[in-house]
């Protein structure tokens, strides 16, 4: 799996005119699936995320988790977070899991995360979307379920 997890003081998602997700204070993760990924792999990630110390503490040092702070995750599929474009200028997408098994473990996250006590709220699957946020620091990580960065 990949994240870019995104600390924010509000995110939004709409499809069509319909807003489908929307949160305050918390993180926006832009989340894909890769073709190697298995239902082992989401509940470590989903852990990994939202016990990922990004928010500050009273010193104003980054010392807090998601958990800790009581915040909200919007949480987008983004499949072309495993675009690879080295090869050329049009990026291939093989690296991404076909989209039943990336909807299954993209589904399979956003519980794991719930049952983390954490609110979620999601976009649509395969739809196209329109993502607002209001990113706070800026703060932004990149993180990868195989450690490749």
């Amino acid at each position: 799996m990949r994240a870019v997890v995104q600390r924010v003081t509000r995110a939004r998602v709409v499809v069509g005119d319909n807003v489908t997700g929307e949160i305050g204070v918390g993180l926006l993760v832009l989340l894909a699936v890769g073709g190697n990924d298995s239902a082992e792999t989401v509940g470590p990630f989903a852990e990994k995320i939202a016990n990922l110390r990004i928010f500050n503490d009273d010193a104003g040092k980054m010392n807090r988790s998601l958990l800790e702070i009581g915040g909200a995750m919007l949480a987008i599929s983004q499949f072309t977070l495993y675009g690879d474009a080295r090869g050329g200028r049009r990026p291939s997408f093989i690296q991404a899991a076909p989209a039943e098994k990336g909807k299954a473990l993209y589904e399979d996250f956003v519980r794991a995360v719930e049952a983390l006590g954490v609110r979620v709220a999601t976009g649509v699957f395969q739809a196209h979307m329109s993502v607002e946020l209001v990113n706070d620091g800026p703060v932004t990580i990149l993180l990868d379920s195989e450690k490749l960065f």
